[in-house]
């Protein structure tokens, strides 16, 4: 293989990863944050609201 290519490839599996770790920390941390419970309580109870 071109070492080019494996450099790349090596960068973007490395790189990669960690971004989409973080992202998900990210994601996580919004969705447990306490200031965010009243906001999706209500949103949990939409489906059961009449119109």
């Amino acid at each position: 293989m071109d070492p080019t290519y494996q450099a790349a490839a090596e960068f973007s599996q490395q790189w990669g990863l960690v971004y989409f770790v973080t992202i998900f920390a990210v994601v996580l941390a919004y969705a447990l944050w306490p200031s965010r419970q009243k906001q999706f309580d209500e949103a949990a109870r939409i489906p059961l609201q009449e119109d």
